[in-house]
């Protein structure tokens, strides 16, 4: 604020932070990568607490115990390898089974005010508590981890305004996904959302979490809540009555934990709880937005499939104890009705805590005797961890699943680019099983039995247990105060498939870059499709063998085939293929995409890959944020173009040159923020164009390192050199 005078309109979207974390959380998947680049720091312990969470690798098919076996078998070298980073730097590890990351955080760790870190784009899941919660990269978790400042461009702010009350078939998913059709994915780029109105306090501490947890899909920075009388609830609940307490007195004596008086935010959106309505987004992108009451005539519309072939509650974003007993309430209808599912129902609780809850209950009984799988307590199928046995992974004919989960790109969740995942709340999911019809809805309509047609009542549900959590197995918590144990080894075998030691990136050369263009990317690039999940996530600690992945997804633009490059003799390769043959020719490469480049999950080896094959910089019309960053904290240059139609002139096998970059270095990228092109067209042709850059003083001394771990590396050798 010093360095702006107080003015936010300078500071917001303008100026770079550097802040520190009180927390840094990591799953399973992406702590792998983040714990490597820690150990190559040297420190002994973390300086902020952290915990690991092992959720993604949990493969769902038959049932929880079962799947929990075979996927603590199969990932046993990897689940070792975490737990023996945790005992070394203590680090508090929640083994397989404990639950899902977001909500053992929301469980233990969000408190109102906390500011923490995330190695998963839906960390904001905690402002359903009042945290600053913040989904990013290893290597941004690295600088938690380290007590490095951590950098952030100042986001603007959004108020998204409630009024009225949620009522009937509408829950808090159906704000989140509504906003999502407003915003679009790429609406909320740039900014934290927080709520505010009188509607909020009509809302559930569970259901918060929900609405910030999805706030990922429209890219925002995070989303949060000011302080309530249901996080009072729900902190007492969790057996952090003293916490409740203290925030009780920052909000009544000091005024924290809300807005302050005449808050001016940047945009404001309001939403009328009293008429909003269920809403299904998708399929393939999580802002396709359809109201309930058009989404049949919709689907007829657009040739969706006419059935529904399988339903799935739970995740990080849904597997409340309130969404779980509403869900249960509408079974239990069905089943005093004598109506059964009529397509596969898959049920995942959160954690340990919500599963054993809802057992002591009665709602696990109540799944299972109307044919439900409850899964392990881990993300499974959202994270396509989904071992599908109805629909084949190479089935061309398309297929219709119902989902309350927060993503539904091509493939995701069962490896099958066909399926259409729909996104709504776990109350039209669970109505839905039991028509299988595209066409219903159950807020209207009925379902033809053979006592007569039936109808739904609204769900009705718990916000808390009336008997309180409890906690369930003890097998499944680990040591609440761990403290480091020096003399604990941490072995990498060379010959590992799944785990691999990190070798430092080379530094910048000096010199201006000069790249070939691999690949034109057409449309959608997320991170599944730069790097895929599913049966790739095993190979998260192994950066060479997860760069087979690289780009798979990704639409050529130039001949419409996916995962296809040619040469330049003309040869046709598989993107990763190609990367590695130009990594070994010794021609760096570059990618040119268009917007919202990297939307999705906070992948990691999204950056780390096309790094690692060779790549230099990447060049889009927009990048999403984290992605952007994850770039520059691995030396690679992300690019945009300051003329979109610039886009249409570069082709693959074009030669890009880099005019001024050493100015830009030079000047700490302090130079406009633009960066001139040379392109030299293989018919001989040239011209110049210009990009834009965002690169901060910081990133640009990662770039000249070759990597942010590089320079953080540096800085302790300095550090102690100088002790």
């Amino acid at each position: 604020m010093v360095g702006v005078n107080g003015d936010l309109e300078k500071l917001r979207g303008e100026q770079y932070l550097k802040l520190h974390p009180d927390r840094v959380a990591m799953q399973d998947a992406s702590a792998q990568t983040a714990l490597l680049q820690f150990m190559t720091t040297g420190m002994s312990r973390t300086a902020v607490p952290a915990s690991i969470h092992c959720d993604h690798l949990i493969v769902g098919k038959d049932g929880a115990e079962s799947d929990l076996t075979s996927s603590i078998a199969t990932n046993k070298e990897v689940f070792d390898f975490l737990q023996s980073c945790g005992e070394k730097y203590g680090i508090q590890f929640w083994g397989p089974g404990s639950g899902i990351i977001h909500q053992i955080v929301l469980e233990n760790f969000s408190v109102p005010g906390l500011m923490m870190l995330g190695t998963d784009l839906h960390t904001p899941n905690a402002g359903g508590l009042g945290a600053i919660a913040i989904g990013v990269g290893g290597a941004d978790a690295v600088d938690g981890l380290t007590g490095t400042p951590w950098e952030l461009k100042a986001p603007k702010i959004m108020g998204v305004k409630l009024t009225g009350q949620l009522s009937g078939w509408s829950s808090p998913k159906d704000v989140i996904t509504h906003l999502a059709g407003i915003l679009t994915v790429r609406g909320g780029t740039g900014y934290i959302v927080e709520y505010f109105g009188e509607g909020v306090a009509n809302l559930s501490c569970t259901g918060m979490a929900t609405i910030c947890n999805m706030g990922a899909e429209i890219g925002a920075t995070t989303s949060t809540f000011p302080y309530q009388e249901a996080h009072r609830r729900y902190l007492q609940q969790t057996n952090r009555g003293p916490i409740a307490d203290a925030a009780d007195v920052a909000l009544g004596k000091y005024s924290f934990l809300k807005a302050d008086a005449g808050a001016a935010y940047d945009k404001v959106i309001e939403i009328d709880l009293n008429t909003l309505e269920p809403h299904v987004n998708g399929p393939f992108t999580p802002d396709l937005s359809t109201p309930i009451s058009t989404f049949g005539e919709t689907a007829k519309a657009e040739e969706w499939p006419a059935t529904v072939s399988a339903g799935l509650i739970g995740s990080c974003t849904n597997s409340s104890y309130q969404d779980m007993s509403r869900a249960a309430s509408i079974i239990r209808q069905a089943e005093a009705a004598g109506i059964k599912p009529k397509i596969p129902f898959f049920v995942t609780p959160g954690s340990e805590q919500i599963r054993a809850t809802i057992e002591r209950d009665g709602l696990i009984d109540v799944f299972e005797r109307n044919g439900a799988v409850v899964l392990a307590n881990a993300c499974g199928p959202c994270i396509g961890q989904w071992d599908r046995t109805d629909v084949p992974k190479t089935s061309t004919e398309s297929n219709a699943i119902f989902t309350s989960f927060n993503r539904n790109f091509r493939a995701r969740n069962d490896g099958n680019r066909n399926t259409m995942n729909f996104l709504t709340s776990p109350d039209i999911v669970t109505a839905m099983i039991y028509s299988g019809d595209m066409n219903y809805n159950p807020v209207t309509d009925s379902i033809n039995t053979e006592k007569g047609p039936f109808r739904f009542e609204p769900p009705s549900g718990d916000e808390l247990p009336n008997s309180g959590f409890i906690k369930g197995r003890e097998k499944f918590y680990p040591d609440p105060n761990p403290q480091p144990k020096a003399d604990v080894q941490i072995n990498v075998s060379p010959e590992s498939d799944r785990l691999q030691l990190l070798e430092p990136f080379a530094p910048w050369s000096g010199d201006e870059l000069t790249t070939t263009v691999l690949l034109k990317v057409e449309g959608k690039c997320t991170t599944d499709h730069i790097s895929a999940a599913g049966s790739w996530l095993k190979y998260k600690g192994h950066l060479e063998n997860i760069s087979y992945n690289t780009l798979i997804g990704a639409v050529n633009k130039e001949t419409g085939e996916v995962n296809k490059a040619y040469d330049l003799n003309g040869d046709a390769y598989s993107i990763p293929e190609l990367m590695f043959k130009w990594k070994e020719d010794k021609r760096p490469w570059i990618v040119v995409a268009e917007h919202n480049y990297g939307e999705g999950s906070a992948r990691e080896h999204a950056a780390m890959s096309p790094r690692f094959t060779g790549g230099s910089i990447i060049l889009v019309k927009s990048f999403a944020r984290i992605h952007e960053t994850n770039l520059k904290k691995q030396g690679m240059l992300p690019l945009t173009f300051a003329d979109e139609a610039d886009y249409d002139r570069i082709s693959s096998g074009d030669e890009l040159t880099t005019v001024d970059l050493r100015d830009m270095i030079a000047k700490d990228g302090n130079n406009g923020g633009f960066l001139k092109m040379h392109v030299k067209k293989r018919d001989g042709s040239e011209f110049e164009f210009l990009c834009k850059h965002t690169m901060s003083k910081d990133q640009i001394d990662f770039f000249k390192a070759g990597s942010a771990i590089n320079y953080i590396g540096n800085l302790k050798k300095e550090q102690e050199a100088n002790a």
